[in-house]
């Protein structure tokens, strides 16, 4: 692991103001933002609440931490499971997600603010708050009605992960084999559609490939994938981009953001999580079988326990991440690169360097370290974000 001078967060500042002045950021004086599109953390709070206005250890994102490490804007996944889904709470549950949002916003108006529009963040930052936005990870909460996408929007909504874990009524899933629609279904390109019309971003994270292609053809604006590494590390895991899809994401004008979890960005991780799907998916047709049948079913959480004491998580340097980060900025360009941690979604499983809001420094010093320019940094850190969710509002209005 090469040594990285790892910035003290009394630096942090002046390192970003000169990353803003490099890339002409608007504002006289104002920092660049740092734009994160992936936050768990309105699924761990309806598990279990903290007041993520005070400092909360044992959580990956909190004001204090987000401060330290120089975040302006985090986008909170608004995530719903393929059960939630199946059990028909899917909509119930992203809305309650959206309410804990709001709640943290209102019980701390002096820190956080609801961010709506890229337009307001320089005025919103005011006092030192952290923007929150929000993106669906899952398009389940939608059903099969789309005017549901008007009312996620009304809500906040700024990005839908069209799929998860399982395929649904919009797309084929990545990790899922069975794959009725080849890609979106007829009425995910109507999602979609409706989406460019309302001015929210399409996310492609998740999808199998034959969906992400679907979603940047019918997609009249840039299209993100929120937190989606490159599958050039991790041969076979789908849930990764290939070469070939990230180039199109890019020739779109959309951006690649690159998360920070071990399974994304480590070979042996992967493999683990690709034969983890595997099982998992056996699993299930067995106990569809046994239920069937009037017999006795197998104990998930047992399996869960078994598996994770037989695969542990290896051990992986934040060399590992930025090698994700040049690997993409050379195939595509920095322009198209951005910051999908994963935080607070991955179990803590994550790279070291790298375990909380508070390290984002330590990422501007390993690009630093691997000899990318202000401009560049500037660009990754966020500004590639926010031109892209500038575009596609633009196109709504």
């Amino acid at each position: 692991m090469r040594h990285l001078n790892v910035l003290r967060p009394a630096l942090l500042a002046l390192a970003l103001s000169s990353l803003a002045h490099a890339a002409g950021a608007p504002g006289p004086s104002s920092p660049l933002p740092v734009v994160d599109t992936h936050i768990d953390a309105p699924t761990r709070l309806l598990e279990d609440w903290r007041d993520l206005g005070v400092a909360s250890p044992d959580r990956e994102f909190d004001y204090a931490s987000a401060r330290a490490g120089g975040l302006a804007v985090a986008f909170m996944s608004i995530y719903t499971s393929a059960d939630e889904d199946d059990a028909g709470k899917a909509r119930q549950v992203a809305n309650l997600q959206i309410d804990t949002v709001e709640a943290l916003a209102a019980r701390h108006p002096d820190k956080f603010a609801l961010l709506r529009s890229p337009r307001d963040v320089d005025r919103l930052r005011k006092g030192g708050r952290v923007l929150l936005a929000m993106g669906m990870e899952n398009g389940a909460p939608l059903g099969d009605d789309l005017g549901q996408v008007a009312t996620f929007q009304a809500r906040g909504i700024r990005y839908i992960t069209l799929a998860h874990s399982r395929t649904n009524r919009i797309s084929d899933s990545s990790y899922d084999p069975n794959r009725p629609w080849h890609g979106l279904s007829p009425f995910g390109e109507k999602v979609v559609a409706e989406m460019n019309r309302l001015g929210v971003m399409v996310d492609v994270s998740h999808l199998s490939d034959e969906a992400v292609l679907d979603a940047i053809r019918v997609s009249r604006v840039p299209v993100i994938a929120s937190h989606s590494g490159f599958r050039h590390f991790t041969p076979g895991l789908e849930r990764n981009l290939s070469d070939e899809l990230a180039i199109a994401i890019a020739q779109k004008g959309g951006v690649v953001q690159i998360p920070f979890g071990i399974a994304f960005v480590n070979r042996k991780a992967s493999d683990d999580l690709q034969a983890l799907f595997v099982a998992k998916s056996a699993l299930a047709a067995r106990n569809a079988k046994a239920k069937a049948a009037n017999q006795p079913l197998e104990d998930v959480d047992a399996f869960d326990a078994a598996w994770k004491a037989a695969h542990p998580i290896p051990p992986t340097s934040i060399d590992a991440v930025l090698d994700q980060f040049d690997y993409g900025i050379k195939l595509i360009g920095a322009a198209h690169i951005g910051i999908g941690s994963d935080f607070d979604g991955v179990d803590g499983n994550l790279a070291t360097g790298l375990h909380s809001v508070a390290d984002y420094p330590n990422l501007v010093a390993g690009l630093r370290a691997r000899g990318h320019s202000n401009e560049q940094i500037a660009k990754i850190m966020g500004g590639n974000l926010l031109r892209v969710w500038r575009q596609v509002e633009a196109a709504a209005r």
